[in-house]
């Protein structure tokens, strides 16, 4: 199981990268607006905001990351919490189909990791 949860948790950290990068570098760009069906006039409205957001999944991935190198339960419960907050917001303010990216493997890869922490 702790496998398994390590590895959902990677899941999410690669995810959390490749949000940053789109969020930051490519979001009033024509793959952006695409991935976002987005117009160039709205991407280019919220590119400063996007950008900030962006740097926010930086920091839940680097959090989770530290939490994988450090092997530390505490910070793997709390940034996967993070993000399940931050999933749940987005879903309810912004798109519902984030409580499916986001919040959802944060979620599984929480449950998998408490369920580790039980076997040992």
């Amino acid at each position: 199981m702790r496998r398994i949860a390590t590895a959902l948790i990677v899941l999410v950290v690669l995810g959390h990268l490749a949000f940053m990068v789109i969020e930051m570098l490519f979001w009033d760009h024509p793959f952006g607006r695409r991935l976002f069906g987005m117009t160039p006039e709205q991407s280019a409205a919220s590119a400063v905001l996007a950008f900030n957001q962006g740097l926010y999944n930086g920091f839940l991935a680097a959090g989770l990351a530290w939490g994988l190198w450090r092997d530390r339960l505490d910070l793997k419960v709390f940034f996967l919490a993070c993000v399940i907050v931050a999933g749940i917001v987005g879903g309810l303010t912004a798109k519902p189909s984030i409580v499916l990216s986001q919040a959802l493997p944060a979620a599984l890869a929480l449950a998998a990791v408490l369920a580790a922490r039980r076997r040992t």
